[in-house]
């Protein structure tokens, strides 16, 4: 995580990087001025499959200089290398482990289909689907970020 240099706007004062793994440029797009608009201070970085996502995270090829990121918002419909293989892959290595992951459901189906791979995610938000759901969903991911942010002031 990068120290922000100061609290403006009511920001919360350290920068955290976002990967957001979204296979649709519209979604990507809504996410991200959303998040430009959220408390938090992000930089949202978004790749669209799963290969890409595994590359951003051991920082390799093209993503050799990207941050690590601190929080991973995964879309489960991804073309090539599926999230159920990118989600497992995240907890299988400890130094990736440390990023939660908040699985993007369509429904409870959809967290019902990746708990039922015996893949567990941090935390399982349903994706917006309109622009008004869209403030929300940047409403709950930062409370999941505060909430953790105090569990590990606590440790």
């Amino acid at each position: 995580m990068a120290t922000g240099d100061d609290e403006s706007d009511g920001e919360i004062g350290e920068t955290i990087d976002i990967l957001l793994i979204e296979p649709n440029p519209g979604d990507t797009r809504l996410f991200e001025e959303n998040f430009k608009d959220a408390k938090l201070m992000n930089a949202v970085h978004a790749v669209t499959d799963g290969e890409a996502a595994l590359e951003f995270v051991h920082q390799r090829g093209e993503y050799a200089d990207a941050p690590r990121p601190d929080l991973i918002l995964l879309e489960p419909q991804l073309p090539g290398q599926s999230a159920m293989e990118v989600l497992a892959e995240l907890n299988d290595e400890s130094a990736l482990r440390e990023a939660p992951v908040i699985v993007l459901t369509s429904s409870e189906t959809g967290e019902s289909i990746v708990k039922s791979h015996d893949l567990e995610a941090d935390a399982y938000i349903q994706k917006p689907v309109e622009t008004d759901e869209f403030i929300e969903f940047v409403q709950e991911v930062e409370e999941f970020w505060f909430a953790i942010v105090k569990t590990e002031a606590a440790n």
